[in-house]
């Protein structure tokens, strides 16, 4: 097993290319499962097997729970990379952050007035303990800018749908 080790501060470095450079991509397939409904019965299992999760409708929306569902699964994406950004420019900084960091990202599903349809909300919360909080406002609002969830969240995503034979 390799060791563990946090990325380079050197992905903080600014690119100036002239279109999108890819620096990781995944896949992952979702099936419908005993129901053919993913959010329902699904299976979704990352190109690399190491995310194989079976998906469940939540309580909340009727389901017998017992499973994750997308939400939960942006949820974790988000913060886990909010944290990432979070670490990586407090270490540009030289600034040591509380070894409690947390961050809670909420993601809500639900009705959108502008179209009847559905609408994603998402929520972050961040837990700097013992930090100044001045400091605190001030790394919080750069990783912000730096977090492509956060950018995502913002700004939306390039997306294409395209049926495949």
């Amino acid at each position: 097993m390799s060791t563990l080790s946090p990325p380079p501060v050197s992905l903080l470095d600014r690119y100036f290319g002239q279109s999108f450079l890819s620096l990781y991509s995944t896949s992952v397939v979702v099936t419908g499962g005993e129901v053919r409904h993913a959010r329902a019965s699904g299976h979704a299992v990352s190109d690399d097997g190491a995310l194989d999760v079976s998906l469940r409708l939540p309580k909340g929306l009727g389901g017998p729970g017992g499973g994750t569902n997308p939400e939960q699964l942006l949820a974790a994406g988000y913060a886990a990379c909010f944290h990432g950004a979070l670490s990586l420019i407090a270490a540009k900084r030289r600034i040591k952050l509380p070894e409690s960091v947390t961050i809670k990202v909420r993601v809500s599903f639900g009705r959108d007035p502008a179209d009847g349809l559905f609408l994603l909300t998402s929520d972050v919360e961040v837990t700097l303990p013992s930090m100044d909080a001045a400091l605190a406002d001030s790394l919080i609002a750069e990783t912000e800018l730096t977090c492509p969830y956060a950018k995502m969240a913002r700004q939306g995503m390039q997306s294409s749908v395209r049926r495949v034979s």
